[in-house]
């Protein structure tokens, strides 16, 4: 499956941030901030062992298919003194009474070993269709990890983007200090020259210490996005600086038109339904296995080897034997108490449980598809009406400035030209990453989110 792939997706290039996080200094771009990701992430690790588990899990040594074969071995020794007596037993002979027969340190010594050969071959087609069921668990497998990759991938380019719209707006902050820092000198200079009175210069001083507290501000809130970033990147030092790309490019039209009309077909949910579909059916056929009787292969091999001492009437011997044998057994379960009869009913219910969650779930997906794609398409609206009111508020600062400086207006008016040109364009970038998120909301949806280039 192509999300195992990308789950084993082995990052070859050559950046320490693979091991250590983001090199310092460097430009994390997008997709480097998703190699990362998928190599370090720790939720990705952990379905990346799940997934392992479940490969597991398929393999022909976890089927039922294979024979077992168990080996047993033993020894026994013994070692015993005898005496035999002949009571009023006389020798023919002599006529004497027999003499009582002493036997010491009598050795008995006995060894086997054996193979025991157990192959169920058939089983009322019952190991067949869970050996297809823990293929299908595989493939399921695979689709939640797709899941927790997406709902990774877009946990990281929420914070991603977030760093990328602060440090914008850190960046008008610092042009809009400048800005006041000069209206302050210039300020200065009018009252020192008698153009204008202390007033003008306390309000530029008040605002020189309005726009510095929100630059600090801002400065602040990027160092706690970097460090957001860094834990989803798993680096190991969280306050290592880094710079982000803050380019965004939107798919187009005609390439997002054909993703909506396979969105059905890729979306992970529906995909996890219909697994789960598969899954419920082998259920069914697993339960009804148990109508069908079992047939299994036996085969064994032991070997023996007694060795006994003399005793008052026979000779010691030594005995070795060697036996092989095979069978076949017939077992056919014809009631059980009404236990597999059960057993097939609820499996058939549980599929019919699917079956209405999947009508469900389909409603549900083309009502969020299409939620998806109405709020995206307002949302990339929106950026490029904000895009617009950029341009019309620089031209109106532009003028203002020229103004405030021949003393055609008053130092609030240029202000207000100055603060809504900061609104502007910290909307402007609010509604392109608002709208990039929007998009990518969308892409998973449509079960393409791990498909395009970011």
């Amino acid at each position: 499956m192509k999300i195992i792939k990308i789950i084993r997706y082995s990052v070859i290039a050559s950046f320490l941030m693979l091991m250590t996080g983001v090199t310092h200094g460097q430009t994390l771009t997008k997709q480097e901030a998703v190699r990362i990701t998928l190599e370090n992430n720790l939720g990705i690790k952990v379905v990346t062992n799940s997934i392992e588990i479940a490969e597991n899990n398929k393999s022909i040594l976890n089927s039922g298919y294979l024979p077992s074969l168990t080996g047993d071995a033993g020894a026994n020794y013994q070692l015993a003194n005898t005496t035999t007596s002949f009571p009023g037993v006389v020798d023919p002979d002599t006529g004497e009474p027999l003499a009582d027969r002493v036997i010491d340190d009598a050795e008995t010594q006995r060894y086997t070993a054996g193979l025991n050969l157990n192959y169920l071959l058939f089983d009322g087609l019952g190991r067949y269709y869970n050996y297809k069921r823990l293929k299908e668990q595989y493939n399921l497998s695979g689709l939640q990890a797709r899941e927790t990759i997406e709902n990774t991938i877009l946990q990281l380019f929420s914070v991603y983007y977030e760093v990328a719209r602060l440090t914008e707006n850190e960046a008008i902050l610092e042009e809009t200090l400048a800005i006041s820092q000069e209206r302050v000198q210039r300020s200065q200079y009018q009252f020192e020259y008698g153009q204008n009175n202390k007033l003008a210069v306390l309000n530029a001083k008040v605002d020189v210490a309005n726009d510095s507290i929100n630059l600090l501000t801002v400065r602040q809130s990027v160092l706690n996005a970097k460090r957001d970033l860094n834990v989803i990147l798993n680096a190991s030092d969280l306050d290592a600086p880094f710079q982000v790309d803050t380019i965004v490019a939107f798919l187009p039209k005609l390439q997002l038109d054909t993703y909506l009309e396979k969105a059905e077909e890729n979306n992970v949910a529906l995909l996890q339904n219909r697994s789960n579909l598969a899954i419920n059916s082998y259920d069914i056929k697993i339960s009804k296995s148990g109508f069908l009787p079992t047939i299994g292969l036996t085969g064994s091999y032991g070997w023996n080897q007694n060795r006994s001492p003399a005793s008052a009437f026979f000779p010691g011997n030594l005995s070795n034997t060697a036996t092989l044998g095979a069978g076949i057994n017939l077992s056919w379960n014809l009631f059980d108490g009404g236990r597999t009869i059960t057993q097939v009913k609820n499996s058939k219910i549980v599929l019919d449980n699917q079956e209405l969650a999947k009508e469900q779930l389909e409603l549900e997906v083309r009502r969020d598809i299409a939620n998806a794609f109405g709020n995206y398409r307002n949302r990339l609206n929106i950026y490029k009406i904000q895009r617009q009111n950029v341009l019309t508020s620089e031209n109106n600062f532009e003028r203002s400035e020229e103004r405030f400086k021949l003393g055609q207006i008053t130092s609030i008016e240029f202000r207000q030209a100055q603060i809504n040109l900061i609104n502007a364009k910290t909307n402007k970038n609010q509604a392109k990453y608002t709208a990039k998120l929007a998009e990518l909301q969308l892409l998973q949806l449509t079960g393409q989110l791990l498909n395009v280039q970011f």
